[in-house]
């Protein structure tokens, strides 16, 4: 009995560090700020939030700026962005001296909000497919920049696979190999392997990278690689928060992580 007795303890004690260890977190982003008064309703579906240190693509401001205190006081934990270039404004011009300046602006930004030393800050990479060599060299710059300033760097980018030759390729394959230890913030919204604008926590591994420390498995507006789901999405094509009036302010994008506080904001 007593040997039967220390099995099941030791079962019980095993089956909660596999539980522990696969325990995920959602998360939401989106480029526009969705108020003060919306946090403690996303907080209770949201454990963390993306926040930008720059302008947000198609923004011609940042909405974010000096709201890390409330997004902190609300419950949330961070997932820090910064905007980078796209290839039109790297070609012909130094992209390394840019990714260096560029880099010490989101560590600048980063420290002006409060951010703590070593948090993760990740450059958001919007178009796929293999890094062109001026892409290549803004990237690493960047990175490069960031962590000489303190931080750690990480990367938001496409996880689906283009053609590229006789073969195919995704950004966050192509930066995985070019730059190991940069953390993955992998958007990978195709269902499957993503279950669409569903509210659920999964394990960033979905994204088909082991080692992402973020899956964004939905994206608002619902992107083409999404149509397998669609019924899940809104009839506008947005994802909207669960349990909150549909508006401008509360459509958004779905991720996943290991961590309530994927880039160690709070």
């Amino acid at each position: 009995m007593k040997g039967r007795l220390l099995f099941v303890v030791a079962w019980a004690v095993f089956v909660g560090v596999a539980a522990s260890a696969q325990k995920s977190y959602l998360g939401f982003d989106k480029n526009g700020y969705p108020g003060d008064d919306l946090l403690p309703a996303l907080h209770r579906t949201f454990a963390f939030t993306g926040y930008w240190l720059n302008d947000p693509p198609g923004m011609e401001s940042n909405p974010w700026a000096g709201k890390r205190a409330v997004v902190r006081a609300a419950g949330f934990g961070f997932a820090l962005l910064f905007n980078g270039r796209l290839d039109k404004d790297l070609r012909g011009k130094d992209a390394a001296a840019l990714g260096a300046a560029d880099g010490d602006l989101a560590a600048a930004a980063a420290g002006r909000e409060g951010f703590p030393q070593r948090a993760v800050i990740f450059l958001d990479q919007e178009e796929g497919g293999r890094l062109l060599p001026e892409q290549a060299a803004y990237l690493g710059a960047w990175f490069a920049a960031v962590v000489k300033r303190g931080f750690q760097a990480g990367i938001y980018c496409p996880g689906i696979a283009v053609p590229d030759g006789k073969s195919t390729v995704s950004t966050a394959q192509d930066v995985q190999a070019r730059y190991p230890g940069v953390k993955l913030w992998v958007a990978e919204d195709q269902c499957p392997p993503a279950a669409g604008c569903v509210a659920r926590a999964a394990s960033p591994a979905g994204s088909g990278f082991s080692e992402a420390a973020i899956w964004q498995f939905a994206q608002s507006p619902r992107s083409q690689f999404a149509s397998g789901c669609g019924k899940s999405y809104a009839a506008d094509g947005n994802c909207y928060a669960p349990g909150v009036e549909h508006s401008a302010r509360s459509f958004l994008d779905l991720n996943a992580s290991g961590s309530a506080d994927p880039s160690g904001g709070r």
